[in-house]
């Protein structure tokens, strides 16, 4: 009976799968396998044990590692028996000088190397479509808003070019933490690779060697777990970037602005009892998973605060935290990628929502003229806004509010008052800031 929404509900079969016992099981193998051959290297075990270990471990049945766990209650000796039953006489060499951890913390390395390929490649993929959203509207003006009210002009293109350029500084994130995320050891009880004697670092060395990964510097019975909250980190720090856009997706969406769109199917159902309701439930989802995954960053940072060489808290966290984490940052950078791709724009309404104000929101664009020609800016600026306010009040135009002013009638003619207020003159560099950063970004691996 399926219980977690992950289960049945959320999350993709690629990230899962990297998650699942079957690969916990494999990545535990795996690793007895490389101690056992940098074992045999450096001259620890008998000539050719190694080899006969390594078939072994494709024999190894969940179903057995779980029986013999049912009765000696111990995750990693269960498997260490499960492999050596599989062995013959090599498997008196399996786990030789190794600590749990040293099997646990190494697979968990491999396991977070799988999904941090899987989480690059879908934030790669995200900034491509932003990039392509950003290119597509670059002149697609629309009212910039400050506190929720009407501001200057803005563009579509720079609202998506902003959120495409946050997005590539988590993807540099993401390849600045990987080294520091997936390392390994072999450093025995409680850091000091007795068990190895002389040659601990160079067996730690080769079985990081032969997994493909690095080398913890220095650990006691546990890899420590500030690396592994970093990691934890970024998946809080991205999914709030996806939060924001979300945010402002919903925003935009609402009936009164009802400048985008989530997509909407043929058949879809908005409200069970409100049949003309199209809401936007993807992004909705987005913000309600963005909590759950900040959530964890708290026993990510506490799983670094053990007793002395090590104590178990952090065990049973983990088993929750980095499956749920990656399960559900990959379901929502997917989930948002898709949002963006399929986002619907009602011209229409961002030009309406843009000519709300009657032409008070380009009142900046007035003051900057007005100083240029010899207003002080100061006076330029008490200028505009007694014009404004007084648009406002009456409910009319504010190019008939400055008209009537004599000081703007005296440096300005009706016609340039006019062109200033045309939003479409008063985008800045807009255009090209986006131009710029697709060149930069859209060619990026």
């Amino acid at each position: 009976m399926a219980v977690h929404p992950i289960e049945y509900r959320y999350g993709h079969k690629e990230m899962k799968d990297v998650w699942s016992e079957k690969r916990r099981l494999q990545k535990l193998l795996s690793v007895e396998v490389a101690l056992a051959k940098a074992l045999a290297l450096a001259g620890y075990i008998p000539e050719g044990m190694d080899e006969r270990i390594a078939p072994g471990a494709d024999k190894v049945t969940l179903d057995r590692v779980k029986e013999i766990e049912d009765e000696i209650h111990h995750d990693v000796m269960a498997v260490v028996l499960a492999l050596a039953e599989q062995s013959g006489d090599a498997g008196k060499w399996v786990h030789f000088g190794a600590t749990s951890n040293d099997i646990l913390d190494t697979a968990t390395a491999l396991q977070i190397k799988d999904a941090i390929l899987i989480l690059r490649k879908d934030v790669v993929e995200l900034r491509s479509v932003l990039l392509d959203m950003a290119l597509s509207h670059k002149n697609t003006v629309c009212a910039g808003r400050t506190h929720g009210q009407i501001g200057i002009p803005t563009t579509y293109g720079l609202r998506f070019a902003i959120w495409a350029s946050e997005v590539d500084r988590h993807i540099e994130r993401l390849d600045q933490l990987m080294p520091r995320a997936t390392v390994g050891k072999m450093s025995g009880a409680v850091g000091t690779q007795a068990a190895f004697g002389k040659k601990g670092i160079e067996i730690q060395k080769r079985t990081m060697e032969i997994l493909g990964i690095e080398s913890a510097d220095v650990s006691n019975q546990i890899i420590q777990r500030d690396r592994h909250a970093e990691f934890v980190m970024w998946m809080a720090n991205t999914v709030t970037t996806l939060d924001k856009i979300c945010i402002e997706i919903r925003t935009l969406a609402r009936s009164e602005i009802a400048e985008v769109e989530e997509s909407f199917g043929k058949k879809q159902v908005g409200s069970s009892t409100m049949p003309h309701k199209r809401n936007p439930i993807k992004s909705e989802q987005v913000c309600g998973l963005a909590r759950i995954i900040r959530a964890m960053l708290e026993p990510a940072l506490l799983n670094n605060t053990l007793w002395d060489e090590r104590d178990l808290t952090n065990s049973s966290c983990e088993r929750v935290v980095f499956p749920e984490s990656c399960v559900l940052t990959d379901h929502v950078i997917r989930l948002t990628t898709g949002i963006i791709r399929n986002l619907r724009l009602y011209p229409d309404n961002i030009r309406k929502n843009l000519n709300m104000l009657n032409g008070m929101n380009m009142g900046e664009a007035i003051m900057i003229e007005l100083s240029k020609k010899g207003v002080g800016r100061q006076e330029a600026h008490e200028i505009v806004r007694q014009c404004a306010m007084s648009a406002r009040e009456s409910r009319g135009h504010m190019k008939d509010a400055l008209l009537m002013n004599r000081t703007v009638s005296e440096y300005m003619s009706e016609s340039e008052i006019i062109n200033l207020m045309n939003p479409d003159n008063y985008i800045g560099t807009a255009v090209e800031q986006v131009e710029s950063l697709v060149t930069k970004l859209k060619n990026k691996n």
